[in-house]
């Protein structure tokens, strides 16, 4: 090789590594939380999500976005969506590893955060195959609410084969559920849809209306959201009928999106299209707010490791690149960056983890259902807001090598937001919080008794929370708060984020994150972690072992 074509200070592929064995965040809530035993499980996907053929895989998926076939050679309407190999392999590999469906396999203490775990990791190979994983996780407790339809629907949602081809449920290995629910006139005021649903007998319902954006189109069946006699209802619609007989469920054309490209995303027609009720009629959205809850869930869960990926790319790159004589990790300002990109994605990792044990122990602690309801829509705005910032300092952390779609950092860059709209945007979780806080004064409660224990450890926690706690009281009406709802979700989130590291996070992490956040001595742009700060312990730790 010509002298001039040598290759000088490049960083080696961060490939070959144990996600989880790299992140102790994840490792120590995991146990925490009370999913020890899950332990080896959970370490068998983060070896694989490290492997050089899971990367390959993500690239393939992300270069080769799905393709609508609306009809066959005959003229007739298929409606099938094809995809990249390597997308059912990411796909496959979810469903095998019970991704979409552990905990309501085996519901024993710790499976939704053992679930949440795995999740975490598999997520950071490629996010948009999570789409399909999430919505059919969460679609179980809905459709809990119509026993018979659950029966029949239930093992198949819930098994651990991958069964992608289009065929009557009863036919079929395993099946996928999504949900439509967005119309292009109402968006996230669904209670201005207007699919109509009218009642045919035999239980059987026929839907016509249209579906702005669906998500994961290619599944077996959607909850899907029209208005029926009674109001707004919830409906189960299959994609193929039982007689074999495709149903009147069109897609009209695939939408060409920022980011999560590797998944499809339609508009749909409902043209007559047969469906069964869900829960009660006229409450459609009760019924479907099962489903979102634990999609939202899922969003900071994947927003946790969409940051613990770019945190892991931005160190490993200053860990083995050197400029002005010393490696980028050793730069006094690099160190900065790095350390408070790290901060920030094992704060969001801690409360992706709890509001995980939430879920958990809802159902049989009244406290950690209080919790659960407040602190989903508390951090499904606030982790999912950070995810772009992170994305970007990240990204920028490899300078033109970030901005190369080679180095993987461009799809995590596109793919940040998505989680901050999808089940809700910015506004309607804020809005969310405040009618919790209004109607539901127990998730208060739940979430400073969770604070309690690190206030008196931390006096700048303990500050923080007397200022919110004489703000609330100040209120007559916490939904009266609307205009300020966003800057107060941001401080209860950061509130528990630190009170989660005082309790639980290395020292030096939860150190840096009460100055910055916490007491607010940092600056608003990543890298301004104010001095005094054990800036290498940070960084160590957030930085990947490889070989």
């Amino acid at each position: 090789m010509p002298p001039t074509h040598e290759v000088l200070n490049q960083p080696p592929p961060l490939a070959g590594y144990d996600l989880y064995d790299a992140d102790p965040v994840l490792a120590e809530a995991l146990h925490r939380e009370g999913a020890g035993w899950a332990t080896e499980r959970v370490r068998a996907l983060g070896v694989l999500a490290g492997t050089p053929e899971a990367i390959a895989w993500a690239a393939a998926a992300d270069a080769s976005p799905p393709v609508l076939r609306t009809h066959d050679r005959y003229g007739r309407r298929v409606d099938e969506v094809g995809f990249h190999p390597a997308w059912h392999r990411l796909l496959g590999t979810a469903v095998s590893h019970g991704l979409h469906a552990s905990p309501w396999r085996d519901p024993r203490p710790g499976a939704q955060v053992a679930r949440a775990a795995g999740f975490h990791l598999w997520s950071q190979v490629e996010a948009g195959h999570g789409c399909p994983v999430s919505m059919t996780f969460a679609a179980v407790p809905a459709l809990r609410a119509s026993p018979e339809l659950a029966a029949v629907w239930e093992p198949k949602l819930t098994t651990l084969a991958y069964d992608p081809v289009l065929a009557p449920v009863a036919g079929k290995a395993g099946a996928l559920c999504g949900m439509a629910m967005t119309e292009k006139q109402g968006g996230s005021d669904v209670r201005a849809n207007t699919t109509r649903a009218a009642p045919a007998g035999d239980g059987e319902w026929r839907l016509t209306g249209h579906k702005w954006f669906c998500s994961a189109p290619m599944s077996d069946a959607f909850l899907v959201l029209a208005q029926a006699p009674a109001g707004l209802s919830c409906f189960l619609v299959p994609r193929v009928l039982p007689d074999g007989g495709r149903n009147g469920f069109h897609l009209q054309r695939l939408k060409d999106k920022l980011g999560n490209r590797a998944n499809a995303s339609a508009e749909v027609e409902l043209d007559g299209a047969t469906g069964w009720l869900v829960g009660e009629p006229g409450r459609g959205l009760a019924a479907i707010l099962e489903m979102v809850n634990h999609t939202r869930l899922d969003c900071v869960v994947g927003s946790a490791a969409l940051m613990r990926q770019a945190v892991a790319q931005a160190a490993h790159h200053a860990a083995h690149r050197s400029a002005f004589g010393r490696r980028l990790a050793d730069q006094p300002l690099m160190a900065n960056v790095l350390a408070d990109l790290a901060v920030e994605s094992e704060a969001a990792t801690l409360l992706a983890m709890r509001v995980a044990g939430a879920f958990d122990r809802a159902a049989r602690d009244p406290a950690e259902a209080a919790l659960r309801r407040l602190a989903t829509a508390m951090a499904k705005y606030w982790v999912c807001k950070r995810a772009p910032a992170v994305a970007a300092e990240a990204l920028e952390c490899l300078g033109g090598n970030g901005y190369v779609e080679e180095s993987g950092m461009p799809r995590l860059y596109r793919e940040a937001p998505l989680n901050s709209i999808w089940e809700g945007a910015g506004n309607i979780n804020s809005l969310d919080v405040l009618r919790v806080l209004a109607r539901q004064p127990d998730g208060l409660a739940a979430l400073l008794d969770e604070v309690a224990p690190a206030r008196a450890a931390e006096p700048r926690l303990d500050r923080a929370a007397a200022a919110v706690e004489r703000e609330l009281a100040a209120a007559a009406d916490p939904v009266g708060l609307q205009a300020g709802a966003r800057r107060l979700v941001e401080r209860l989130a950061v509130l528990l984020q630190g009170a989660l590291l005082v309790r639980h996070g290395h020292p030096a992490v939860a150190d840096a994150f009460c100055a910055s956040r916490v007491a607010g001595d940092g600056g608003v742009a990543f890298g301004t972690l104010p001095s005094g700060l054990d800036l290498p312990a940070i960084v160590d730790r957030a930085t990947p072992k490889v070989g």
